[in-house]
């Protein structure tokens, strides 16, 4: 159905961030799923095809690397656009996420939820 709303993953361990994401993207018209940790996200990504993924880096159990590593290397997912929204600000992690396929890397500490949920429509509407 054409109609139906795109879904978004958020995969993030800080429950409030993760809920404040939820929150604006519902309000944008997207269907919003959450995992609290890499480890849960992997679960449910074998049972949901999101139009999206947001992605920490830093969460327990599974790391957001292992995450991404599992999705580039898993058919269909592979093609699932991921935005990473990390701490983590060294170069070298963003090169890293960034061999592993990820559209856009934003620093938790740099970036407003205006200009994240923008890059968001923008990708997933592609």
């Amino acid at each position: 159905m054409a109609n139906e709303p795109k879904t978004i993953m958020i995969i993030e361990d800080d429950h409030f961030l993760s809920s404040l994401m939820k929150a604006r993207l519902e309000k944008e018209g997207f269907a919003v799923i959450q995992a609290f940790d890499g480890e849960e996200a992997m679960h449910m990504l074998k049972e949901v095809l999101p139009s999206l993924i947001v992605l920490d880096l830093i969460m327990p159990k599974v790391t957001g690397f292992e995450v991404l590593q599992m999705i580039s290397i898993t058919p269909q997912l592979d093609k699932v656009p991921v935005v990473i929204v990390s701490n983590l600000a060294q170069d070298s992690d963003i090169e890293k996420a960034r061999q592993l396929g990820v559209k856009e890397y934003f620093i938790k500490v740099k970036v407003s939820i205006d200009d994240l949920v923008d890059k968001i429509k923008t990708l997933a509407m592609a």
